[in-house]
């Protein structure tokens, strides 16, 4: 799976996110998956 036009990965959350919340659903929906790379890797905190 990659990221498209209804899929959205961040490694990290950021207030800042709050207007891609915005335009997902202003689009007709999509989601936005926190602690994925660019790549799809999974991030993991230590």
């Amino acid at each position: 799976m990659s990221e498209a036009r209804d899929l959205e990965w961040k490694s990290v959350w950021r207030d800042g996110w709050l207007k891609w919340i915005c335009g997902f659903a202003n689009a007709g929906g999509g989601m936005l998956v926190v602690g994925r790379d660019d790549k799809g890797h999974w991030e993991v905190s230590t």
